[in-house]
């Protein structure tokens, strides 16, 4: 992963972008020698910002059957057929 000082990404934007586009790695941001944030390409940005959401979603279901909060077929038949009218 590429590391960049603040102050070259405030002198440097436009070269930095364009290689981040390119080669799609990450950019490491640095201020005082400590990580402040991260640089990403917008299409794995949001890659990840699904791949997040469905890993909620998975979670959630996860954690509804361990509780018992889940509907046999008939009943989820039903509901479904509630819902989609």
């Amino acid at each position: 992963m590429k590391v960049e000082l603040v102050t070259n990404l405030k002198r440097q934007a436009t070269n930095i972008l364009a290689e981040l586009h390119s080669s799609k790695e990450p950019v490491l941001i640095t201020e005082h020698g400590k990580p402040s944030a991260y640089l990403v390409d917008v299409e794995d940005y949001e890659l990840m910002q699904r791949r997040l959401a469905l890993l909620d979603g998975l979670s959630r279901g996860e954690r509804a059957a361990l509780e018992g909060r889940t509907y046999g077929q008939d009943e989820a038949k039903e509901k479904m057929r509630k819902w989609l009218r």
